[in-house]
């Protein structure tokens, strides 16, 4: 990869160096840090899968600032954002937009009206409490980056990311995500229940006179040329090779009823990228590959029967495959 200060067309912005990437990484995740605090590894897997161009999946209890943390990392990178509380009676329109009939006296007619899809960063909140036939009008919008409304195709504007939470508790009166539309998520982030020092940090930043708020420390073309630059470091065959048969042994192991996609392959590909020019290298190590497996797979394994009788989670088998694919290298 080069290393030089030629202009890069996103944004008339130059490129940047690993060295720069690192810098402009670390100042976003101190940034969205200083106001959600006691979640470093939660900030910094929602940075990667979002200069992976990734949507993410946040899944935790209520009261963790899932919320807060996808309002901040909006306003930390200049971006628009927008929220929908996904709730059972939320229509398709709600989410995409609508023709309305306007009527005039020289010609009436009908004018799309953009839903609140038509953002940077859309927060789809307890996305799994509405029907499937609304959770499915974002698939268009996660995939192509573009809805069609009566026959016609409305693009939307880069960058894009949905960011989507669950509450993995209260499963009454909720619609679990279809297999096709997990696959569509870079990342399933896990957010955990905070120890007692980090609610006691909690405290006082949240309950005193003023509210944490943070600026912008990135502008919109500026996360473009991040985003360029990540899916142009390049990675060795020995690398590549590793993710295969990593996503090969998913299928192969006697707890897993169903393996990753090739979509789960990309995904630790891209955030090893990721991880790797957030720390400074030009190139991806195995380190980095074995970082983006948990948050890039565990939402698209199906566990078996024997697995679920015996508690196993995504999480535990995964760390067995990671472990038995190790030993092979």
């Amino acid at each position: 990869m080069s290393n030089d200060n030629a202009t890069n067309t996103a944004g008339g912005h130059p490129s940047a160096t690993p060295e720069q990437f690192a810098k402009d990484f670390a100042a976003m995740r101190s940034a969205i840090s200083s106001v959600v605090v006691g979640q470093e590894r939660v900030v910094e897997e929602l940075l990667v899968a979002a200069l992976a161009r990734g949507h993410v999946l946040l899944e935790g209890v209520p009261g963790l600032g899932k919320t807060r943390l996808v309002h901040t990392f909006a306003d930390v990178s200049s971006l628009d954002f927008s929220r929908i509380q996904f709730t059972p009676d939320l229509m398709p329109a709600d989410v995409t937009g609508t023709n309305v009939f306007i009527e005039a006296a020289a010609q009436s007619r009908f004018e799309f009206q953009p839903g609140p899809v038509f953002t940077n960063v859309l927060l789809a909140d307890e996305i799994n409490r509405a029907t499937p036939k609304t959770q499915s009008a974002l698939l268009e919008a996660m995939q192509e980056r573009a809805v069609t409304v009566a026959g016609k195709r409305y693009p939307l504007d880069e960058p894009f990311m949905v960011l989507a939470t669950q509450n993995p508790l209260e499963m009454e009166g909720t619609y679990p995500l279809p297999e096709a539309q997990l696959d569509r998520f870079l990342f399933k982030v896990v957010i955990p229940r905070p120890d007692a020092a980090t609610l006691q940090r909690i405290l006082i930043v949240t309950t005193g006179t003023t509210e944490a708020q943070a600026s912008a420390v990135v502008d919109k073309g500026r996360l473009l040329t991040l985003q360029a630059m990540l899916r142009a470091v390049p990675i060795a065959e020995a690398a590549i090779a590793y993710v295969v048969r990593l996503v090969e042994a998913t299928h192969a192991h006697p707890l897993v009823r169903l393996g990753a996609s090739p979509r789960g392959a990309q995904a630790i590909t891209l955030a090893a990228k990721g991880y790797a020019l957030a720390a400074g290298r030009p190139n991806v190590e195995f380190e980095d590959l074995r970082r983006a497996a948990l948050p890039a797979l565990r939402h698209r394994l199906l566990l078996s029967f024997e697995a679920e009788v015996e508690g196993m989670t995504p999480d535990q088998v995964l760390g067995q495959i990671l472990e038995q694919v190790d030993k092979g290298r």
